[in-house]
């Protein structure tokens, strides 16, 4: 065992995947990560989820203080403080009860993530969105100039006729693609981004012999957009933290014709 790897512990983890680890320590945890992929795909998990949280609970923090709440502080400041406490527990208990349920969603067997199963997709793609979406030096496994063996690779392990769309008509260039594990098998994401830098990215995941169609549905995770649909044996979701609405639903509009022509 190496040195760097008997000294990062579960806080220096915990560190990487909140965004507080020391610089100097970076490139150790990530060499470790990259040697336990079940760990680096637990770690990740926890980090999409701590951008959506951060996303949704931000203006939180922001909010003024209730004039009737602060008149009554103002009279007792023992009781600013145990105010201050209390809504502190407050958002702690809410921020911590849906980083709960997000990881569990991520997590949850078959039997339970279908439940109702549309849903389950448009979160965790929305997951998968917030993870990779941003990343600058590796945002694809596979890159857009092997696109033919990356369709072979993913239909193999999907099973199925997987399809990358081609989106140029408004703007959008395939990045490339990549495999994620584990929703309860097998998914694909492929990415796209116009001139600006704008991304999207394409979920697609195979389904159960006894799940219907479903029509176009929208969700918003956080800050990331979702449109979503189950097509015979697959599922997909489309997602963005980039584009609006309209223009996802036009973006979502052409990968459904091309996937059913």
């Amino acid at each position: 065992m190496s040195e760097p790897e008997q000294a990062i512990g579960e806080s220096e983890l915990q560190a990487w995947a909140d965004g507080r680890l020391a610089a100097g320590r970076r490139a150790d945890v990530e060499a470790w990560l990259a040697a336990h992929p079940d760990e680096a795909e637990r770690l990740t998990a926890y980090r999409a989820a701590n951008e959506l949280l951060r996303a949704h609970f931000h203006a939180v923090l922001d909010e003024p203080v209730p004039e009737r709440l602060e008149r009554f502080a103002q009279r007792s400041g023992r009781w600013r403080k145990a105010a201050a406490i209390a809504g502190w527990i407050a958002i702690g208990a809410a921020v911590g009860g849906t980083a709960g349920w997000e990881l569990h969603a991520l997590r949850a067997p078959a039997a339970v993530a279908m439940k109702p199963e549309a849903q389950v997709i448009a979160r965790r793609a929305a997951l998968a969105h917030a993870t990779y979406a941003p990343e600058v030096r590796h945002p694809v496994e596979v890159g857009a100039d092997q696109e033919q063996h990356l369709v072979a690779w993913l239909s193999k392990r999907l099973g199925g006729d997987v399809r990358a769309p081609k989106l140029d008509s408004e703007g959008m260039s395939l990045v490339g693609g990549r495999l994620l594990p584990r929703d309860p098998g097998p998914v694909a994401q492929f990415m796209y981004q116009n001139a600006q830098g704008r991304r999207t990215t394409l979920y697609v995941r195979t389904e159960g012999p006894d799940q219907r169609e479903t029509a176009f549905r929208y969700a918003r995770e956080g800050n990331v957009r979702v449109f979503y649909w189950i097509d015979r044996k697959f599922g997909y979701a489309l997602s963005s933290a980039d584009l609006e609405r309209e223009e996802l639903l036009r973006l979502a509009n052409l990968v459904y014709q091309q996937l059913n022509p």
